[in-house]
């Protein structure tokens, strides 16, 4: 049996979640989903859609969908879910893991990779993450949680956007940019968001793509840059209007290099910096030229648990080169691209 695809959905209490479900469960895609709540007694998924058997931790909703409240442990209800499934107790083609408004998505992607059990049955999809337009920047101020939950997404959805003007939207839209990069936003309304922009984003998947705008690296350059005198080079990228008011803990940095890495030396230096930062670094991916290898190397990771593939190969005239992106807690960045440059041919 091929494996189930899972997505977790995260965001701030009141970012439109519950509407976003409530959506993708009760529009007629013809897929049957699970969908798990890992919620400590606060409102479920509306009860109108539910139908309701107090004793059964797992239900099954009008709409054949099938919905769980975690009340033990994320593995042990994946697990179940899966063997119901295998003994054709319940049917279901995907899983949607909705956490609680300040829950950190790290503990719950791990379990994808770490846990035998649920790593045979399904395979992680993607991060989705709510950011809430009208309330956003107060969240992104006052609540770390807010702010890894940024981090850690691979597609992020601003909703409430028609609340605020279009300015405020921008502004938050540039902050959340910083903190991460490579997740592509998208501006919604209320649960107004198409399937295909829900599901199957193999945001996990180690591919040989790592979307991060060129041009809005270029552009924030000559911030982080004063020193440099760059006026001449990019004109036009100078008048930024967004200066950073926020200095979020929450950043992202990109390393890129023209030379290629030395295998050994790049994985003892890996190594090292996930025992020490591990925990603070929230995802990271790169696609890399490694010295010997006619492949591109894919790596990427979630905290302290990495894994790396070979890519496809580079193509004749391909010029060669690497690039990585890193998103996490106040990392430290100049020990990281230090050590990098360290590990080039």
């Amino acid at each position: 049996m091929s494996l189930i695809p899972a997505t977790i959905l995260t965001g701030f209490l009141g970012s439109g979640k519950t509407t976003l479900l409530k959506r993708v469960l009760s529009e007629a895609h013809g897929q049957k989903i699970a969908v798990v709540e890992n919620e400590f007694g606060e409102e479920n998924i509306d009860n109108e859609i539910l139908v309701q058997d107090a004793q059964e931790q797992i239900i099954q909703l009008n709409n054949g969908c099938v919905c769980c409240t975690i009340r033990e442990d994320l593995r042990t209800t994946l697990s179940d879910l899966a063997e119901k499934r295998r003994k054709g107790e319940l049917s279901f083609d995907r899983v949607v893991i909705e956490t609680t408004g300040l829950a950190d998505p790290g503990p719950v992607a791990q379990t994808f990779f770490m846990d035998d059990e649920v790593a045979e049955s399904y395979s992680l999809d993607s991060i989705l993450t709510l950011v809430d337009a009208k309330h956003g920047d107060q969240q992104l101020d006052e609540r770390q949680e807010a702010r890894r939950q940024v981090g850690f997404a691979d597609q992020i959805f601003i909703s409430k956007a028609d609340l605020v003007d279009a300015e405020s939207v921008e502004a938050l839209s540039h902050r959340v940019k910083h903190m991460n990069p490579r997740a592509p936003q998208r501006r919604v309304n209320f649960g107004e968001v198409p399937i295909a922009e829900v599901f199957d984003l193999k945001g996990f998947n180690l591919n040989a793509k790592l979307d991060i705008d060129p041009e809005f690296l270029n552009a924030d350059a000559d911030h982080d840059h004063h020193h440099h005198d760059h006026d001449h080079e990019h004109g036009e990228h100078c008048d930024h209007p967004h200066h950073h008011a926020h200095d979020d803990d929450v950043k992202s940095f990109v390393f890129r290099a023209d030379k290629a890495f030395d295998p050994a030396k790049l994985e003892d230096f890996l190594a090292a910096i996930l025992q020490v930062y591990g925990p603070k670094l929230l995802r990271y991916k790169g696609v890399l030229w490694m010295k010997g290898a006619d492949r591109k190397v894919i790596f990427q990771g979630v905290h302290q648990l990495m894994g790396s593939d070979m890519g496809p190969k580079w193509a004749a005239g391909e010029k060669k080169n690497s690039k990585m992106v890193f998103i996490g807690i106040d990392l430290p960045r100049e020990i990281l691209e230090q050590g990098l440059r360290q590990c080039l041919v």
